[in-house]
């Protein structure tokens, strides 16, 4: 058995090695960075000459100093409090992303100038696409739970083709097989509809098993309770199960949302003015994608932490609710 004396002993006696197998890996990783611009042939052949003229001895004394401030910054986090390394390993991360993204020239002036447009036209449209579609796919994985967990076998049968169906094909192609084939039978809809439309099948089959997940994990005592007390089904699931049941929907919904959120990109395709058809069609005349898809990117980040965020504080909610 271990004491937490022991634990922290045991941490402490493996730290200069653990520090020392990070700075090779980091050193080792970033010799291969500088070496990608070389084919394979010349890693191969051995070195002839001086070897400054041949860039080994700068590669190497880079990839050391980088290495190296890489391991002391390990050291150094490891002694502050938890949420300060969290947010140190945040801004250094950022920092490092932004260092990237700088080295592909970006024409800063025409991001300021277009940003305000993305923001408001393409982001609003992307925000009302996911939101409708998760209140529809919501709406039709409930039916569709209730049906997988029925002894009615016609249900059943309608509820598990549907999940085996959408869940089976592609998003893109059920987004094409909607808008396009729809009009062969007669229903002509619009580009946006068909696209909620899409979103909202092919989600509402996976959170189908998110919500009959949920519901098995209620004990079957519940249920033969609410039957005593002569509730029928409704009244038992709005006020005994579902509330229950909450918590553990909770985050896989919220990972469902943000896929949903990423995924609503695929029904540019059809036109929609979203955020990544604007950024394509923006970018486009003056030559700037990569300008336009890293804003949208962006945007695309910003707005699935603020998607955690509210996850989060939900999750926090029922617990502190079942801790009562």
């Amino acid at each position: 058995m271990l004491y937490p004396d022991t634990v922290e002993s045991e941490v402490l006696v493996h730290k200069p090695a653990f520090v020392l197998l990070t700075f090779a890996i980091v050193l080792l990783t970033f010799m291969m960075i500088d070496l990608t611009g070389t084919n394979l042939a010349e890693l191969m052949r051995p070195i002839i000459g001086d070897p400054h003229q041949s860039g080994l001895y700068g590669r190497f004394a880079i990839a050391f100093v980088i290495a190296l401030i890489f391991s002391i910054n390990i050291v150094l986090i490891g002694w502050a409090p938890l949420a300060f390394q969290i947010g140190i390993v945040w801004l250094e991360l950022l920092i490092f992303f932004l260092l990237f993204f700088k080295s592909f020239n970006l024409s800063l002036p025409f991001i300021w100038e277009t940003l305000p447009y993305l923001i408001t036209q393409g982001t609003l449209t992307t925000i009302y696409v996911s939101a409708i579609s998760l209140i529809f796919a919501s709406l039709i994985a409930i039916v569709a739970a209730i049906a997988k967990l029925s002894s009615n076998g016609f249900a059943y049968g309608i509820a598990s083709f549907y999940t085996s169906f959408f869940r089976g094909l592609p998003l893109l192609m059920q987004i094409y097989l909607i808008y396009l084939g729809l009009p062969q039978i007669g229903f002509v809809i619009d580009a946006v509809p068909s696209g909620i439309l899409a979103l909202s099948v092919c989600y509402g089959a996976y959170m189908a098993e998110i919500f009959r997940s949920g519901i098995v994990s209620i004990d079957r005592g519940q249920w033969e309770a609410s039957r005593s007390m002569g509730f029928g089904f409704g009244l038992t699931m709005r006020r005994i199960i579902l509330p229950q049941a909450v918590p553990v929907i909770i985050p896989p919904m919220g990972n469902m949302f943000i896929a949903m959120l990423k995924d609503s990109s695929l029904v540019s395709v059809l036109g929609v003015w979203e955020l990544t058809f604007l950024a394509r069609t923006i970018g486009q005349p003056t030559f700037n994608h990569i300008e336009m898809l890293v804003s949208a990117a962006m945007i695309y980040w910003v707005l699935s932490m603020c998607l955690e965020f509210i996850q989060s504080r939900i999750e926090r909610h029922f617990a502190r609710s079942k801790i009562r």
